[in-house]
């Protein structure tokens, strides 16, 4: 369907479609496998997880870190010591490791149907969305993963998007709402949509980058 305010019917939302594009029927979601992702337990292991998951570890009322961590551990997720999780909803607990001294903050969703490792004194704040998977938009539509790797001393703030594929370096901090969907080099502070380079965390002469930073609001500290 074309808008109303487009004049040529081969420019929709003033995106460009080829003749081919536009003559091309969509996908058949109904011809899709109804179980995308690729099964590595028995199905009965899974549903005892998700009972599991509502009332122990994405349950705001079940206030024990201790407990969330240990019942993530009993499904089979390696986590750190002294490591605190708030409510959070986790894919796959089998295919999830965490480091020692990480702080993972409400509501956080870590969507893994691929490998998720987040290495030591890693924060991940509130309401933070990290996925392994996405779909071939391409050809079928059929479930695609990529593991994602989060380092040492990382900071993803609140509200953020991390894609498949993604490997976020030490000491890198990701302000709030910024979608990352490239991997981030080490020790920087990155945000936007997509999440961009904006300046480094530590600087040797602060006087010099405090003078950058007021002739480029982008590069504000947090």
């Amino acid at each position: 369907m074309v808008n109303a305010g487009v004049s040529h019917p081969e420019i929709a939302n003033g995106v460009h479609q080829t003749e081919a594009t536009a003559a091309r029927p969509p996908i058949r979601l109904s011809k899709l496998p109804k179980n995308l992702s690729p099964r590595t337990k028995p199905v009965w292991f899974e549903a005892v997880w998700m009972l599991t998951e509502a009332l122990l570890v994405s349950n705001p009322l079940q206030i024990s870190s201790g407990l969330r961590v240990a019942v993530l551990r009993l499904f089979g997720a390696k986590i750190g010591v002294e490591t605190l999780i708030r409510d959070v909803r986790v894919k796959y607990p089998w295919k999830l490791e965490v480091g020692d001294r990480c702080w993972i903050g409400e509501r956080v969703w870590f969507h893994n149907q691929d490998h998720l490792t987040i290495g030591c004194d890693s924060v991940v704040s509130q309401e933070t969305f990290i996925t392994t998977g996405s779909h071939d938009i391409a050809e079928t539509m059929h479930l695609v993963t990529k593991p994602v790797r989060i380092g040492d001393g990382v900071w993803i703030t609140s509200r953020c998007i991390v894609q498949m594929g993604v490997t976020i370096g030490d000491n890198a901090i990701v302000t709030p709402g910024s979608v990352v969907h490239r991997s981030l080099a080490s020790g920087g502070i990155y945000g936007g949509n997509p999440a961009t380079f904006k300046r480094n965390r530590w600087v040797e002469n602060p006087e010099r980058d405090l003078v950058s930073q007021m002739g480029n609001p982008e590069a504000a500290p947090l």
